[in-house]
C-alpha cells in the first residue's frame, strides 16, 4: 500500500523550500521496536524528510523520566541538530503511565508554519489527520508525513501530500538496539545453566 502511496504522491520539492520537521519519538521508538526490535536512526529520517531543502527546525518532543536514563537520547538528537521538547511522564495513582504531545506538536507546527513552505510529520499516528487538513487549508501547505507503514494511519497517508514509507529501507532508518540484544544473550545463556 505504502509503496503505491508513494508512487501516486509527487508533491514538488525543490531547494529553496524552507521545511519544518515535527517527530513524534514515543511513536517512532515503539514501531521501530515492536515492527523489528531495533531503534530508530533520527538523524536519517531527518535528512530523507528534508529532501535537500532548507530546514528551518527539526524538533523532536520526547518524554523525560524521573531517572533520567534518555538524557544521553537527548543529547544524541541535539547532536544532530534536532531540537528537544520535553515533558515529564505523568503517573496516575492508578499507576497508568501517560506520556502524550500529540496537542504539543500540533501548536508547533500552527505555530511555525507560516515560515515554512513544507511540514513534516513524522509519526504514524492518525491523531494528526486534523492537523495535516487545516494546514494544507487554512495556509496552504505541504503537508508530508514520514513513519514506517505498517504502523501508519491510512487516513493520514490518505490526507498527506506525501507519504515516505522507512520500512522501504529498514536498514537505513533503523540501528540495532545492543540494549535489547545483550539481554536476549543474557537469557540464552540462563537458558544453557
Amino acid at each position: 500500500m505504502s509503496q503505491k502511496h508513494q508512487q501516486n504522491k509527487n508533491p514538488l520539492k525543490h531547494p529553496e523550500q524552507r521545511v519544518g520537521v515535527f517527530i513524534d519519538v514515543q511513536n517512532m521508538y515503539y514501531s521501530a521496536k515492536n515492527l523489528f526490535g531495533k531503534k530508530v536512526n533520527f538523524g536519517n529520517i531527518v535528512q530523507e524528510a528534508v529532501a535537500g531543502r532548507k530546514l528551518i527546525r527539526a524538533i523532536a518532543y520526547v518524554v523525560r523520566t524521573e531517572s533520567q536514563d534518555e538524557q544521553p537520547f537527548f543529547e544524541a538528537l541535539y547532536n544532530l541538530g534536532i531540537e528537544t521538547r520535553e515533558k515529564d511522564l505523568q503517573i496516575f495513582s492508578s499507576g497508568n503511565k501517560k506520556a502524550d504531545w500529540d496537542v504539543g506538536l500540533t501548536v508547533d507546527a500552527i505555530r511555525l508554519a507560516p515560515s515554512l513552505d513544507a511540514v513534516v510529520i513524522v509519526s504514524g499516528d492518525g491523531d494528526y489527520v486534523p492537523l495535516v487538513e487545516y494546514l494544507q487549508k487554512s495556509s496552504g501547505k505541504q503537508v508530508e508525513v514520514v513513519a514506517f507503514g505498517e504502523t501508519t494511519s491510512g487516513w493520514l497517508i490518505e490526507s498527506a501530500d506525501d507519504f515516505v514509507d522507512l520500512s522501504l529501507d529498514q536498514a537505513k532508518f533503523t540501528i540495532p538496539d545492543r540494549t535489547a540484544a545483550k539481554r536476549r544473550l543474557n537469557g540464552e545463556i540462563k537458558n544453557l545453566k
